[in-house]
């Protein structure tokens, strides 16, 4: 099925019997999952909750994040660490090439292939006080990778990581256009990374037109859209500001006055993401990444819609 006649395939697949999307087997469909390390016991203990709930989904890989500047080093390797250890899960341990030499960057790659972990996501990264007011702006640490395709490079040089890196449905709030972040992700999978995982967005349209013209700059590695469920649109609309996705005026209606009702927040955010990823199904992907914020009710919801069961027992999940 071509993403172009994705949606008169999915309308014509209902008229003629044929199961809707949520309706069909999970082999189907594979999905990952980001968390993020913990700061605190609690957030920890939320976190640990929702790898426990996530992980008879059976996904293909789970990361965990890697803070600007190496700032959550030690939380992310303490973080790999325990789920190497204590679950059967594939972590994909984020890495970028801010505030550090290559030599430092070098050595933390080898201390997660050592550790047993396979598969890295390789991201420039962003300065630490990106966002804020002044400059802000990335500039390459002084005998760092200068960018993603080097960092990638890099580590191809070191061992033989399966390696994920970002794509920008929207275009990267730094490329001057679209052409020039196309050419940036294929000298990025050029160089050696295996898939590239979007940016969250809102318009399904935005991922086809950028998976079609990506296949025309002759980008053949798989393009799996990052999908990030919504209860804060206050939350969201700083995230979106950072990446340069738009929060379309409908997203915001949906939530106007819901401030004090969490349990509807969640129910639209589900059924927003449903239908996302419904549409998204009906253009002939298989594969969907889900950005947590290490909560797993809503992302397992998404995931039961999607046809996935759990592989093995599950206590009931009811929080977002």
């Amino acid at each position: 099925m071509t993403p172009s006649s994705g949606h008169s395939d999915a309308i014509d697949a209902m008229n003629s019997g044929q199961p809707p999307f949520y309706q069909l087997p999970s082999d189907e469909v594979s999905v990952s999952f980001e968390f993020f390390p913990p700061k605190t016991p609690k957030m920890e203990e939320t976190l640990w909750d929702s790898i426990t709930r996530l992980a008879p989904l059976n996904p293909k890989f789970v990361s965990v994040t890697y803070g600007a500047g190496g700032s959550t080093r030690t939380r992310t390797h303490a973080t790999i660490q325990r789920i190497l250890k204590e679950t059967s899960l594939a972590p994909a341990a984020h890495l970028t090439c801010v505030a550090a030499t290559r030599e430092e960057v070098d050595a933390v790659a080898q201390e997660y292939w050592q550790a047993g972990v396979r598969h890295v996501v390789g991201l420039r990264g962003d300065a630490p006080d990106a966002g804020k007011d002044g400059d802000g702006g990335y500039q390459p640490h002084p005998g760092g990778y200068e960018n993603a395709e080097a960092l990638v490079r890099g580590l191809r040089d070191i061992a033989d990581f399966e390696i994920s890196v970002a794509a920008y449905p929207e275009r990267h709030p730094d490329s001057p256009n679209l052409a020039a972040d196309l050419d940036n992700l294929k000298r990025k999978l050029d160089a050696g990374a295996t898939r590239a995982i979007t940016q969250f967005f809102f318009d399904t349209d935005h991922y086809f037109r950028f998976l079609d013209h990506a296949r025309s700059f002759g980008i053949t590695a798989p393009i799996i859209p990052g999908i990030l469920p919504v209860t804060n649109v206050g939350q969201l609309r700083r995230f979106a500001k950072q990446c340069g996705t738009e929060v379309p005026d409908w997203l915001g209606n949906l939530f106007e006055g819901l401030d004090d009702h969490p349990d509807t927040r969640k129910l639209i955010s589900a059924m927003v993401a449903g239908e996302m990823c419904k549409r998204l199904h009906a253009g002939g992907v298989r594969e969907f990444h889900f950005y947590t914020l290490n909560r797993a009710g809503l992302s397992y919801a998404i995931c039961h819609l999607l046809g996935l069961r759990p592989q093995g027992t599950s206590k009931e999940v009811s929080d977002g």
